[in-house]
């Protein structure tokens, strides 16, 4: 008889057998499937770009360039700046209420018209000027960093004054141009790097009133009319790359609130030969400023900016309108992109000099004529008197009839300076 059980537990098996390679194979075609899904999709993909990394755009530079008036020192200011007590000379309280806009900017430029021909040929005013030493240590404490020395009173201590105005300029740390010791020295361009903003710096006069250059020092002060040295000096600029240069020119009608035409083709011939900024003086009284772009010879276009006069920053005069002045303000910026130079905004704020009168030693003040005004309208008459606040007014309207509006250009940034 058969063992059934036996023959039972065998068929189970191979059932069980058949049951879990039936699975298995089911399984290896899914896989299969899968797969082959998965390569057709990724074949039918778009390519993946790559992940660039994130372009970082440079970031602008942008300065404060200031620019004062004449410089200028009569007997009346220097004797007034007389410590009997010390003997000493100190200017330093002239500036104080407008040193915080000088000191402030990262290059103030101003125009010395007198000398530093020293005490022992004695101090004297108009009209051949030698000052003491003292007023130069006061331009340099409240700021000021480049003055041009290029003006109808250079050679007022005739050749060793220019010597000696620049030995003491440069003892005391002030940057000078329009004058030289040396031919050398006046084949040297002064560049100042403000920032990153490479500035060259020339200067220029109309004249000596009259003092002739001593023979064979012909290259002691840079004369306007002399065009070929005028042409070498800018060439001589350009070849430094500097990203602007600016000129300092000493020009024009005195006491005339207009820039003549010999003043606006000469700027014109600058802006043409590379100069991108124009600081005028001469007139005694402010002359109007302008900014524009204009087109080169090769097709390129630039901003550029001149003010033909911004009047006397300091002096003993009296005559109409020769104690009103204005700081310039200038808003410079370099493109990180490019390089490319332009001037966001020219800011300026109105100054008088006011003269107390008397031998007291606080007889000259700067006086900020906005903040002044303001403070009298506000009720507090303790440091401006009736007399006072209508004489700054006028000036003030004066000013800004001259000079005209602030020039702002639109759609720019903070200064990030």
């Amino acid at each position: 008889m058969r063992d059934r059980s036996r023959g039972s537990r065998k068929r189970r098996l191979n059932y069980k057998k058949f049951t879990i390679a039936i699975i298995i194979l089911l399984l290896v075609i899914i896989g299969i499937t899968i797969g082959i899904t998965a390569g057709i999709k990724v074949a039918t993909q778009e390519p993946t770009e790559e992940k660039k990394p994130e372009e970082i755009i440079p970031e602008d530079t942008v300065i404060n360039f200031v620019a004062t008036g004449d410089i200028m020192c009569h007997t009346t200011n220097f004797n007034a700046a007389y410590d009997k007590t010390t003997k000493t000379y100190d200017f330093t309280p002239v500036f104080k209420n407008v040193a915080k806009y000088i000191s402030k900017a990262d290059i103030a430029i101003g125009n010395l018209e007198t000398t530093f021909s020293g005490a022992d040929r004695g101090y004297t005013g108009y009209p051949t000027f030698n000052s003491p030493e003292a007023l130069g240590h006061a331009l340099k404490n409240i700021g000021i960093d480049v003055l041009s020395t290029a003006n109808n009173h250079s050679l007022d201590k005739r050749y060793s004054g220019v010597e000696s105005t620049l030995n003491t300029l440069d003892e005391i740390g002030i940057a000078h141009t329009g004058t030289a010791r040396s031919e050398e020295e006046q084949n040297t361009i002064l560049v100042k790097d403000v920032n990153g903003i490479k500035i060259a710096f020339i200067s220029f006069t109309y004249g000596t009133n009259g003092i002739p250059v001593e023979a064979g020092k012909e290259y002691c002060v840079n004369l306007i009319e002399d065009e070929q040295v005028m042409l070498k000096q800018l060439a001589l600029a350009k070849e430094q790359n500097p990203d602007i240069i600016c000129a300092s020119m000493h020009w024009g009608d005195e006491y005339s609130q207009k820039a003549n035409d010999d003043q606006k083709d000469l700027a014109n011939y600058l802006f043409n030969h590379g100069v991108d900024i124009i600081i005028g003086n001469h007139a005694h009284v402010v002359e109007p400023m302008e900014k524009k772009t204009i087109t080169l010879d090769d097709g390129t276009q630039k901003e550029v900016f001149v003010v033909y006069a911004l009047g006397n920053f300091i002096s003993g005069q009296t005559i109409e309108h020769t104690k009103s002045t204005a700081i310039l303000d200038m808003q410079i910026r370099k493109s990180g992109v490019d390089g490319k130079i332009s001037i966001d905004s020219v800011n300026y704020i109105p100054v008088y000099c006011y003269d107390k009168g008397g031998a007291r030693q606080d007889r000259y003040e700067l006086i900020d004529i906005k903040t002044a005004m303001a403070e009298y309208e506000s009720g507090n008459k303790d440091n401006v008197s009736d007399n006072l606040y209508n004489t700054i007014k006028k000036e003030l309207v004066n000013i800004e009839s001259v000079l005209g509006k602030p020039i702002i250009k639109e759609n720019k940034e903070q200064s990030n300076s």
